[in-house]
């Protein structure tokens, strides 16, 4: 008996990845989803909340039986997404969380959505002390309290305010007994962000952020604190001093995260270190795309703070924005893929020294097949410049006449996986979809335009045009 102990215990201790705890963390999601049997359920965390990075954390098949059964470690408390066949729903989760939920299609008075619906999810027998549970009670109440007054603060916004205070008291007295962190921040800043419905219930700007932000701790998993602090600051640049402004801009020529943090000390509000280092990333994302900033000083930033931040979140944060900045820019370098098709298997460099034009199409999309004359003529006139690379999904469900009409295909085509990973690296979601790369692998236009013009009368035949009157020149 002491030998199987013993035995036992070693077995344990040489093998770090069991953990004599770790079973007090794993969270368990069982679910009845009638309507994705034999379909892949995915849970996702967001790994931050201003480029809303998604990281897959499990996933399982619905069964014949409607049924499918998700674990995996929970570390914390934090706000997932489950999604199956693009349609998506939200979950709060806690460590040794067990859920029973029902996964709908979409709402009944939803409309279809071809990118995927987003819905609120079932639970059955949810517990009370349940972050999910807390945090929709919450809700409700806000809901009814808005109900209730929300159609009086134009015809009496003091009156509107008083009702506002009252509320706000009662909340803070109704949870001021619970211990649970992420609930008590979800609430003070589900609370934070009532006073911005009326101007008359408004603190001034610097009053809500002594009384909500100055001495509250960074939440950077807390989706109610982060959408607060990312409304509180949202277009910081044209609100600053014109000399914190051109400081700030001076330190982007330089390329300086630095002296861009040293710059923005001198906004009252940006005091905190971690504040400042998170709003600085936040500005820098959205002043890029407008172009009054050196875009490239601004990628330079956010790399080296990604590596040197003085703060590990903003880290991940800097690197999650730099990456979603240059997804498929003008100009940037196209992401690498692969296709195989009859045992011949292309990438990126395959097609080194011609332009790629890649379509996404539907093949049993009707509308989608009548695009194929326009793709054709374009075809034989740019063909020699420009490879036509045609994509779709497989489906079990082809009739003979969409094989056909698949095989009268003349230039490249190819039959992919739903989950090849092609679709998301180009951002797919719609048929018919264009994606334009240049003879050095560089991206041109994502998305691209189609044979057809569209709401200017512009199509891509005019920028083919262009390309082989360059390469004809070339010559």
């Amino acid at each position: 008996m002491l030998k199987s102990i013993f035995i036992c215990l070693f077995f344990l201790l040489c093998n770090p990845t069991i953990s004599l705890g770790q079973n007090d963390k794993i969270v368990t999601i069982n679910g009845f989803a009638p309507a994705y049997v034999g379909k892949k359920i995915e849970v996702y965390e967001i790994q931050d909340y201003i480029s809303y990075t998604e990281v897959l954390l499990a996933s399982s098949v619905v069964g014949l039986d409607s049924t499918f059964n998700i674990q995996f470690t929970g570390n914390k408390t934090q706000k997932v997404i489950i999604r199956s066949n693009k349609n998506k729903a939200y979950l709060y989760i806690q460590p040794k969380g067990k859920y029973e939920v029902f996964f709908p299609e979409k709402d009944q008075y939803d409309p279809y959505r071809p990118n995927g619906n987003t819905f609120e999810l079932s639970f059955y027998d949810l517990d009370s002390n349940d972050i999910n549970y807390k945090i929709l009670g919450l809700e409700r109440w806000i809901d009814d309290f808005l109900g209730k007054y929300f159609y009086s603060k134009r015809a009496n916004g003091i009156e509107f305010a008083k009702q506002l205070d009252k509320f706000k008291l009662n909340v803070e007295n109704a949870y001021k007994a619970d211990t649970n962190t992420f609930f008590k921040t979800f609430v003070k800043f589900s609370i934070a962000s009532l006073d911005d419905i009326q101007q008359s219930a408004e603190r001034n700007r610097y009053e809500k952020h002594d009384f909500y932000i100055k001495f509250s701790p960074v939440s950077y998993e807390n989706d109610a604190y982060m959408e607060y602090i990312l409304k509180f600051y949202e277009n910081l640049a044209p609100r600053l001093s014109f000399e914190t402004n051109n400081n700030v801009y001076l330190g982007v020529l330089k390329s300086s995260p630095t002296s861009v943090m040293k710059a923005l000390g001198g906004e009252y509000t940006l005091l905190n270190l971690r504040i400042r280092e998170l709003i600085m990333v936040k500005m820098l994302s959205d002043i890029y795309p407008k172009g009054d900033f050196p875009q490239t000083n601004i990628i330079t930033i956010l790399d080296s703070v990604s590596n040197k931040a003085m703060f590990e979140s903003t880290k991940v944060i800097a690197k999650n924005i730099k990456n979603r900045l240059l997804e498929l820019v003008p100009g940037s370098k196209s992401p690498d893929f692969i296709l195989s098709n009859n045992g011949s298997t292309k990438t990126l460099f395959s097609f080194a020294g011609k332009y790629i034009y890649f379509h996404f199409f539907d093949p049993k999309n009707v509308d989608n097949q009548t695009e194929f004359p326009l793709l054709a003529t374009l075809e034989a006139k740019y063909g020699k410049e420009i490879q036509f690379v045609t994509i779709y999904k497989n489906n079990p469900n082809f009739t003979e006449k969409d094989e056909q009409f698949i095989s009268s295909i003349k230039w490249e085509s190819y039959s992919l996986n739903e989950e090849d990973p092609i679709f998301n690296t180009f951002q797919i979601e719609t048929f018919p979809s264009y994606v334009l790369i240049d003879s050095y692998g560089y991206v041109v236009a994502s998305p691209a335009l189609g044979p057809r013009p569209n709401g200017e009368g512009v199509n891509i035949d005019k920028i083919f045009f262009y390309i082989q009157k360059m390469k004809d020149e070339e010559k």
